[in-house]
């Protein structure tokens, strides 16, 4: 069974807003077992919305639509549903006093223009939404050669009554499937998307159960794993296998699951060993301490850090030399060395971070040599290396952090320098 989710709203086509109905939709479709294969979006246009449909449930057997339910003039997906099945629009009287009921409870006179949205497609169904004023839409659209009808649910745009009105109306109304579907994600570091594919040979070779697809985002890859069976513990051991597998393959690139991030590999660690650590930050705005504050229990491990964006600061805080600036330049192994040992000295820590960073200004002119350099100082040794600027400066300042905070990874690891 195919499935087609349409989000209509020219604020989306021209990117005023971000369509983040969809994605929700796509995983909530998927966890039933419906395979979702088109995602469309399209402005408010009455003809250009009839065709969509039109198309969308001559190739899927679901198509769940978002946004164009409103009062307004541009609100439009009841007119092109109806004009989908040929069918006029008639008021549904139950519908509008709930309406009605609604603006009186908070004591507001409802606009004439509201009575539009208790206005249903003739055969529609009314779809309740106590949470708003926009109530859905369900619709069986016939299709020739045999075929089963399609079924079409208009949802509003509005994510919270979008979310409810699937829960509670559309999703009893679907077909559930047989199979059971689980799903599990694995994060690494240090490795490029091609790279991280070629490691993983057959693993991610299509037709697999499960399946292993490969996202990149800031640098962080992640490995999303999908197992479909006949019962949950048919899905997890699946799951368990092909961890196992990939654990095999990439090793320390792997360094958690789910939601986890570097900072939260980092604080465990640190935390399981009974050790501290301090950051100094130039050229990165505190994104790395802020980072390393979302972590819940941060405090056991976690002692401060210093946000010195300029080489006075620098000078002053950390007590380091103006030759060491002219004869090596802020951006340099030098400065981001000194800048991690004399950190953990003045706060007293088992470790302590530094960046360097030219803060993104302009272009570089030579994209070769680093933007930035990162450093972990400990009692015996400190490990320095160097980040190029890929991407935009946000995506650099990101990717910055996560190789410092990877650097500690590896030292926690006692492995050597990884430089990808």
């Amino acid at each position: 069974m195919k499935a087609e989710i349409i989000a209509i709203g020219s604020e989306l086509t021209d990117g005023a807003k971000l369509d983040t109905n969809t994605q929700w939709l796509s995983q909530q479709l998927t966890d039933l077992g419906v395979t979702v294969h088109f995602h469309t979006t399209v402005a408010d246009d009455l003809g250009e919305n009839v065709d969509v449909l039109r198309t969308a449930v001559e190739r899927a057997d679901i198509v769940l639509v978002t946004g164009g339910l409103g009062p307004t003039l541009d609100d439009l997906t009841r007119q092109a549903m109806a004009a989908l099945v040929d069918a006029d629009l008639t008021l549904h009287e139950p519908s509008l006093a709930v309406i009605r009921e609604m603006f009186a409870s908070r004591s507001r006179e409802m606009p004439q223009r509201n009575d539009v949205q208790a206005m249903f497609p003739q055969g529609s169904e009314p779809l309740p939404n106590p949470v708003g004023t926009a109530p859905g839409i369900w619709l069986e659209v016939p299709r020739g050669d045999d075929r089963p009808p399609a079924w079409i649910a208009a949802m509003p745009g509005v994510p919270s009554e979008m979310h409810r009105m699937f829960e509670y109306e559309v999703k009893p109304r679907l077909p559930v499937s047989a199979k059971v579907i689980h799903r599990a994600r694995l994060n690494c570091f240090g490795l490029g998307e091609s790279h991280t594919e070629q490691i993983l040979g057959d693993l991610t070779a299509r037709g697999n159960d499960p399946e292993v697809g490969i996202t990149a985002s800031e640098a962080t890859i992640t490995l999303r794993i999908t197992a479909r069976g006949d019962t949950e513990q048919q899905c997890v051991e699946k799951i368990q296998i092909a961890s196992e597998a990939a654990q095999q393959l990439l090793g320390h690139y792997i360094f958690g699951t789910e939601d986890e991030d570097l900072q939260h590999a980092v604080v465990r660690m640190l935390i399981e060993a009974g050790q501290t650590v301090a950051s100094v930050e130039s050229g990165t705005g505190g994104l790395l301490s802020h980072r390393l504050t979302d972590v819940p229990g941060f405090e056991v491990c976690y002692v401060g850090g210093l946000i010195l964006p300029t080489e006075s600061s620098q000078r002053r805080e950390l007590e380091l030399s103006a030759e060491l600036f002219q004869e090596h330049g802020a951006i340099s192994e030098a400065i981001a060395s000194e800048l991690a040992s004399r950190c953990r000295l003045r706060l007293g820590t088992d470790y302590a971070i530094a960046i360097t960073s030219d803060r993104g200004r302009g272009a570089l002119t030579d994209p070769s040599q680093p933007a930035a350099y990162v450093a972990v100082a400990a009692a015996s040794d400190v490990r320095v290396m160097p980040v190029l600027r890929l991407g935009d400066w946000t995506m650099h300042r990101s990717r910055t952090v996560k190789t410092a905070l990877n650097l500690l990874r590896l030292e926690l690891l006692g492995l050597e320098t990884i430089r990808s």
